[in-house]
């Protein structure tokens, strides 16, 4: 029986060549990826309270960038519960330093629920869209804000016996203001309120404690917000 005598270095050698050649292929792909940095303010919402970290907006947004090629690294300043002068008093003790690519803010939920006055909400919410430009090195168009979601739609708002009319139109009202307070500065207002009051007919888009988003909801909030966040950064 005849047996070839075949030398098998040279193959050797060219297959290893082709997987090296693939890793510094794929090695440079992923660093001409555009990279930007993200600042996220807010409270309960921006932090993805009763959900996953994957599931929180940011980290929804920043996983559907890199799908077009949009490295983005979220920092996230967030804590449940906080009002506007108290995210005020964490950034003035935090060591947040500017600039960064993108910065959202989303906060008033909790003025709202303690009863603070109007008044008040509008003279912080401004400091704070002040400072978030700052944070994005002066450039408003880098700067958006998020509405406060309608959490009246919620089992929450029927086990504590709260008047969900009067949340509804007390949040309407602080949206008003700070979609007012953004057109002033020329930042982009994400309204994605009414995508919250869906939850009232769906329970999949609540959280498991009955009062935070979904996920799901989160995840609609980035379908309503990602082009426009992708043209501002795409576009320099």
């Amino acid at each position: 029986m005849f047996c070839a005598n075949i030398n098998v270095q040279p193959f050797f050698f060219l297959v290893v060549l082709m997987l090296f050649s693939n890793s510094i292929e794929k090695r440079h792909e992923l660093d001409t990826y555009q990279k930007y940095t993200f600042l996220a303010l807010g409270d309960s919402y921006t932090i993805g309270e009763a959900v996953s970290e994957n599931e929180r907006w940011p980290m929804q947004l920043s996983d559907r960038l890199l799908k077009d090629s949009i490295r983005l690294k979220p920092t996230i300043m967030a804590a449940t519960g906080w009002t506007t002068d108290e995210l005020m008093s964490e950034i003035e003790k935090s060591n947040i330093r500017g600039p960064y690519d993108l910065v959202s803010l989303l906060v008033g939920v909790n003025n709202q629920y303690r009863g603070y006055s109007e008044k008040q909400f509008e003279a912080e919410f401004k400091a704070l869209l002040d400072q978030a430009i700052g944070f994005a090195g002066g450039n408003n168009h880098h700067v958006f804000v998020v509405s406060i979601p309608d959490y009246g739609v919620t089992p929450f708002v029927r086990k504590k016996d709260l008047n969900a009319e009067r949340v509804k139109y007390e949040l309407d009202r602080y949206n008003a203001i700070a979609q007012k307070i953004a057109t002033l500065r020329e930042v982009s207002f994400m309204n994605i309120t009414p995508i919250s009051r869906k939850a009232g007919n769906s329970p999949e888009l609540t959280a498991a404690d009955g009062l935070h988003p979904s996920g799901k909801m989160y995840g609609m909030w980035v379908d309503h917000i990602y082009t426009q966040v992708y043209n501002s950064l795409s576009s320099g």
